[in-house]
């Protein structure tokens, strides 16, 4: 996959995989220690990646070059996988799935201590790293991902201006004007959907927590119903239809193509998509192959102030994680300290670091001149919403329900939205009910 595999599968639907018995889920063993010195540490480690471009065109390779000057005795040897969670899923019926992996969203946060070995306790990690609690079970932390994210619009800045619009939409309803604007204006197609990827519908939860500014958005997922008047998840969902049903988007989603919106999002054939920081480096590349201005890529946060300020909500990206049976956890756990905070990963995709005493990137200068509000949503709540989301199977965290609510508003399927976004509440709320507290 040459895109960030989507934040929402990261942290997405948990399931029980069937037939794990996860048996390296004892203390003996169960811990990846620091290494105290690199010269000694050694073996070869397999990292899987869903990173297929930089696999391919020997990025990873010069990352591991680096990595050896500090540890000369590992061997990384890397597997990239065009359908991660797929595969991985199934290898994780056996006790061999790499030595380092990302922790697929298939797997429910209470069993990490079956397949991972720890990187240490919250409270000590919690100290230098964000988004320690995503992955934190019984006090031990699990994964560490190389970078965080924001979601928001990335959109060709070119078009908006040609369209006449210059400043960023602050409400749902000034937004559905804007690409109206575009539309009429424009030759460019004011919304791409990419609804046959299907990760890219999933993008649309990570509204939540933006919208109302709230870093309790998740609590709120795990206890209330996510789409009540006015809820977060409501208010994307809504947009999106609306863009859909005013025929905003391409005239055939089920025929979008993902690779192909990048270099047309760059050319200004499509004005605006809903993505997050990651994205921005992946079109600006585009725009330069295509010969055209890549300061042309913008990013804009969700249409939505509180108090006077946009927010955006901070999370992690795939959290890397050392299998509990590897021989080497040593090295293992090595490579995911040094790919965290050595490695050039975070400045090379242009994304925001793990550490808390490092700088915003380039990239989000426009949102501090702008005052944006960055926020870390609590996660100590996430768990539990993994769980009613799979016993309600809503699928907050996969395409379909989105892909349904796109076809509702297209006109291929029947219904009305307030319907539509009924009988999610009611299978939501009736899964709390039944999970108890």
């Amino acid at each position: 996959m040459n895109r960030r595999t989507v934040l929402a599968m990261a942290v997405g639907a948990a399931l029980l995989i069937p037939g794990c018995t996860g048996t390296g889920g004892s203390s003996k063993g169960a811990d990846a220690k620091a290494p105290d010195d690199p010269s000694k540490v050694s073996g070869t480690i397999k990292v899987l990646t869903v990173r297929t471009d930089l696999v391919q065109d020997g990025t990873m390779k010069k990352y591991a070059a680096e990595f050896n000057k500090t540890y000369p005795k590992v061997k990384v040897e890397f597997e990239a996988l065009t359908n991660y969670e797929a595969e991985v899923k199934i290898r994780m019926n056996t006790e061999n799935y790499g030595d380092v992996l990302l922790i697929p969203a298939v797997i429910k946060k209470a069993d990490y201590p079956k397949f991972f070995a720890s990187l240490g306790t919250e409270a000590e990690r919690g100290k230098k790293y964000r988004f320690t609690d995503y992955t934190t079970v019984d006090g031990k932390v699990y994964g560490q991902s190389p970078i965080g994210v924001a979601p928001g619009f990335l959109y060709n800045k070119r078009i908006w201006k040609e369209a006449g619009v210059t400043a960023w939409p602050t409400t749902p309803a000034e937004f559905l004007q804007d690409l109206k604007a575009i539309k009429a204006r424009t030759d460019a197609i004011p919304y791409y959907t990419n609804f046959a990827a299907g990760w890219t519908l999933t993008s649309w939860t990570s509204v939540d927590g933006a919208v109302h500014c709230d870093p309790q958005a998740t609590t709120k997922l795990a206890e209330g119903d996510p789409w009540a008047e006015g809820a977060d998840l409501r208010v994307g969902d809504t947009l999106l239809h609306d863009i859909v049903k005013a025929g905003l988007v391409e005239k055939d989603p089920t025929t979008s193509n993902w690779e192909e919106s990048k270099p047309r999002t760059a050319k200004g054939e499509i004005a605006t998509q809903w993505l997050g920081t990651w994205a921005i480096v992946q079109f600006q590349d585009a725009a330069r192959k295509a010969g055209v201005n890549p300061d042309d890529i913008g990013f804009m946060p969700f249409p939505s102030q509180t108090d006077g300020k946009f927010c955006a909500t901070v999370a992690p990206d795939y959290n890397q994680a050392v299998n509990v049976h590897s021989k080497y956890k040593e090295a293992a756990r090595a490579w995911i300290d040094w790919f965290t905070d050595k490695s050039t990963y975070g400045k090379d995709n242009l994304a925001i670091s793990p550490l808390k005493n490092a700088s915003m990137p380039e990239v989000l200068k426009p949102y501090e001149e702008q005052g944006v509000k960055l926020i870390e949503v609590d996660d100590s709540k996430g768990a539990r919403v993994k769980q009613v989301d799979s016993d309600s199977e809503v699928g907050i965290y996969a395409p379909e329900y989105r892909q349904n609510l796109v076809d509702l508003a297209r006109g291929a399927r029947k219904g009305s939205l307030d319907g539509f976004l009924a009988d999610l509440s009611k299978r939501w709320t009736d899964a709390q009910k039944n999970l108890g507290s």
